[in-house]
């Protein structure tokens, strides 16, 4: 069995390397679990590895917000300082702090 531990945690705030969106992460996959559909759809050669964390984020660009399934190979931490304005947010989370939000919910 395969470990993996997540960099990144619940309420930070990160970036895609390549992409220009920055979102919240408000669930960790510890390896791949979506739709092989999904995995497909990506251009071969640019497909992460699965084994390793896939975090869900509560993103945003300049035209849009949306939920995002996005491996940790393709993320960085989000030092701006800036809040992400998804209208989920407040769903999830509590108030922003030094560049992560607070949880609003109690986990297991």
């Amino acid at each position: 069995m395969h470990t993996s531990r997540a960099k990144y945690h619940l309420g930070q705030v990160v970036r895609h390397r390549k992409h220009p969106f920055r979102g919240v992460v408000f669930d960790v996959d510890p390896e791949f679990s979506n739709t092989e559909e999904w995995y497909e759809a990506i251009p071969e050669d640019s497909r992460p590895r699965r084994e390793q964390p896939f975090y869900h984020l509560l993103a945003e660009n300049d035209e849009s917000f949306y939920v995002a399934y996005v491996s940790e190979q393709n993320l960085i931490a989000d030092y701006s300082g800036q809040p992400v304005e998804h209208p989920d947010i407040p769903d999830l989370f509590g108030a922003f702090v030094d560049g992560s939000y607070e949880l609003h919910f109690q986990l297991n």
